[in-house]
């Protein structure tokens, strides 16, 4: 017995065939699921320029159209209703001659040598062709071209009544006329007048094709005026995605950026080019935090490792360097500890999540004075003048103060003057009488890392000034450092958002450690 046949009957299907057909659905599913998507991510995009040619070209040739048809219906009805008036006229003319006298066929024919006969009345204004019928109809001067006679005209020229008419269109040869038919009256004939009207729609035919011929023209003189348009306008837009392009392809942030003129375009190319420095400064200063985080971090590990290599000869220390080999180590993996702390805070920098509220600067000063009175046991003060309330993150502020008092307490370990804290509409200041600040260090204070030649044997990373530099900055203000008369110095910084201070002046002060 055979086995199964395929579709054809061509022979056994085998396996082959099988995955064949398997293969083939898998990949018609694989299409149908994400082909289309993938194709339609890998079709080369419109062009904004073609799109604006394209949309001000369709907009020309919309209004051109209708403009031409409405502008040529117009002048048609026009010529129209005015050729047709004439003839009117004519015909009216015409029945007033033969109702007002008796007139004969003879009367009408072209062998007047005077040319003042009623013919000539009709002939004389416009281009009509006439036709004299005798009685019964008959023929008695053809026009030229001859006009057709039929029943209705032959009952005319019989008729007793004078100044009835009929009219009719007809086609003689290759033109179009408008023909009219009045009786003489008595029986006498009639006289027919015609107007060829074909001139006139060949006019309007060639008015038509000089239409379209002109909207033609007008369309593709908008394309083109369209197209330089586009190029004008897109020009800088596609000059600015290229630099982006170049920028996402390279990571490279020192790119150009061309900016001309002063409209939409102009501002986007400024607004890309600032962020772009922005970035690069932000990423310089990334990469100067992170070499200088590695130097400032090698000091406290190699430390470090020094003291783990004593701990292996621990058991043969005396006492007393015992104690003392783990006190150093409690210290630098405090210091350590500190040090990872304040890199977190700087790098977190303007990114502090807190919400932005209304943030009185009087009671930050209070809170953070508190804190520094338990922590550090020095008798802190605090004085207030219009204090204001700015719009800005509490915690970051607080920690800004924190900082400069832990500074002050540091640098004026041994005084027993009070620290104080000045707080003047929107400017916190910190006032100590330590030792103070050289011109030289006067404007390096703040930057990352930085210690005077002083304070290189005091504790501490050098970060926690610059931590206020950036909430100062983050909150649109500045930090400042001055020299304090008397000796001693005063660092501070200004919130750039202030809503408004208060109404007088206050003063609130601490007199003791942890107060």
């Amino acid at each position: 017995m055979s086995g199964p046949r395929d579709r054809t009957g061509t022979g056994p299907r085998t396996r082959p065939d099988r995955r064949l057909r398997a293969r083939l659905r898998s990949r018609l599913r694989s299409w149908r699921s994400g082909g289309s998507a993938a194709w339609l991510r890998t079709r080369k995009p419109a062009s904004l320029r073609t799109a604006f040619a394209v949309a001000f070209a369709a907009g020309a040739a919309a209004v051109t159209l209708l403009v031409g048809f409405l502008s040529y219906d117009a002048a048609a009805r026009l010529v129209r209703v005015d050729e047709k008036s004439v003839f009117s006229q004519v015909v009216r003319d015409l029945r007033s001659q033969v109702q007002e006298k008796q007139f004969v066929p003879a009367d009408y024919t072209s062998a007047d040598p005077d040319h003042d006969g009623p013919r000539d009345d009709l002939t004389r204004p416009t281009r009509t062709e006439v036709q004299i019928l005798g009685a019964g109809g008959r023929i008695v001067e053809p026009g030229r071209p001859a006009l057709p006679v039929g029943a209705a005209e032959r009952r005319i020229a019989t008729g007793a009544q004078a100044g009835r008419d009929t009219e009719r269109e007809a086609d003689i040869g290759d033109e179009e006329y408008h023909v009219a038919t009045v009786a003489l009256g008595g029986g006498r004939g009639a006289v027919q007048v015609a107007q060829k009207f074909s001139e006139t729609e060949d006019l309007l035919s060639a008015l038509q094709q000089r239409t379209a011929l002109l909207a033609a023209a007008v369309i593709a003189l908008s394309g083109a005026g369209g197209w330089w348009l586009a190029r004008r306008i897109t020009g800088r837009l596609v000059r600015l995605t290229s630099v982006a392009e170049k920028v996402a392809e390279h990571g490279r942030l020192d790119v150009p950026v061309p900016v001309a003129g002063r409209d939409e375009v102009a501002r986007l190319g400024r607004a890309f080019d600032d962020m772009l420095g922005r970035l690069a400064s932000a990423v310089q200063d990334q990469q100067r935090l992170v070499q200088d985080a590695g130097h400032e971090l090698r000091t406290p590990l190699t430390s470090l490792r020094t003291n783990i290599s004593l701990l292996k000869r621990f058991d043969e220390l005396p006492p007393d360097a015992r104690d003392e080999l783990l006190a150093d180590l409690a210290g630098e993996a405090r210091e350590l500890s500190d040090l990872v702390n304040e890199l977190v805070d700087l790098a977190a920098g303007q990114r502090d999540d807190d919400p932005l509220s209304d943030v009185s600067l009087a009671d930050v000063a209070e809170k953070a004075a508190a804190s520094a009175r338990r922590r550090t046991g020095r008798e802190i003060t605090v004085r207030t003048i219009r204090p204001a309330v700015v719009e800005g993150r509490s915690a970051a502020l607080h920690r800004a103060l924190t900082n400069l008092l832990e500074n002050a307490a540091k640098f004026d370990a041994g005084g027993t003057e009070p620290i104080e804290v000045l707080v003047t509409g929107a400017r916190i200041e910190v006032l100590d009488r330590g030792p103070g600040i050289t011109d030289a260090d006067l404007t390096r204070v703040f930057d990352r890392f930085y210690r005077a030649a002083t304070a290189r044997g005091l504790p501490g990373s050098g970060l926690g000034l610059a931590i206020v530099r950036e909430i100062a900055t983050a909150h649109g203000g500045h930090a400042f450092a001055t020299r304090r008369p008397g000796g001693g110095a005063t660092l501070g910084f200004t919130v750039g958002r202030g809503k408004g201070g208060g109404t007088g002046a206050g003063s609130a002060t601490g007199t003791g450690p942890g107060a």
